[in-house]
């Protein structure tokens, strides 16, 4: 069943091109929230942090509130915000160009 918007049919890759956004967005939130929590940061805080760097949203929760800062976040752990930063301003879709061949063209 295609989809549709306003009765215009989208085509597949369009379809494949945004399923495919979805995905490494969240694969690198969780992926990025995982290795902070290894570094000795709470799960909460690790992955507010996370969604709140490649979001631009501003604060997250716990030690990354409001009320505080990434102070307290290992420095390989601000790296690993710094490049997800980048990645939510820069939007994943620059990433994507560089690695899928495909769009080089």
């Amino acid at each position: 069943i295609p989809l549709r918007i306003d009765g215009n049919p989208i085509d597949e890759e369009t379809v494949h091109s945004v399923l495919l956004f979805i995905v490494l967005y969240i694969l690198i939130l969780f992926v990025n929230g995982l290795l902070i929590t290894t570094m000795g940061v709470d799960i909460m805080t690790a992955f507010s942090a996370s969604a709140a760097t490649i979001s631009t949203a501003g604060p997250g929760f716990g030690v990354v509130g409001s009320e505080s800062n990434f102070a307290s976040i290992p420095d390989l752990g601000k790296l690993l915000l710094t490049f997800n930063m980048l990645l939510g301003r820069l939007e994943i879709f620059g990433l994507m160009l560089i690695f899928f061949v495909r769009s080089w063209r």
